[in-house]
């Protein structure tokens, strides 16, 4: 006899999305980080590698809001993240996260920009 699995089980993309919806703050207005200096992340969401970034370099700052999205919880995300460059930088961002990250945000904060005509608008 063989077992399949349940159609209603949800897939590893709707369980991925629900988990990063679940840290997210209510508002980007939360964002409340630093936009300017060096930011260094705690171990917990750098786990491996890098934890010093630049915020005054593209690629430093860009890595560091890719590392802080995927791995971080909401204090991270608030205490790490600033919503002015976090808005800024979404149209470029979006393509360098996971799907079920991207569609967690953007769901959320239809203001988030998705093309770089719209950011610098």
């Amino acid at each position: 006899m063989s077992v399949s699995p349940s159609s209603s089980a949800p897939s590893a993309y709707e369980l991925l999305r629900r988990q990063y919806s679940l840290r997210l703050p209510a508002s980007l207005h939360e964002l409340t980080g630093p936009a300017t200096g060096t930011v260094d992340l705690p171990l917990h969401v750098a786990w491996s590698g890098r934890r010093t970034y630049g915020l005054d370099r593209p690629r430093s700052r860009m890595s560091l809001y890719r590392t802080v999205l995927a791995e971080g919880q909401r204090q991270d995300l608030v205490a790490f993240l600033n919503r002015d460059l976090l808005v800024a930088q979404w149209p470029v961002l979006r393509t360098l996260i996971s799907r079920p990250l991207r569609e967690a945000w953007e769901d959320r904060f239809p203001e988030l920009p998705t093309d770089k005509a719209a950011a610098a608008a």
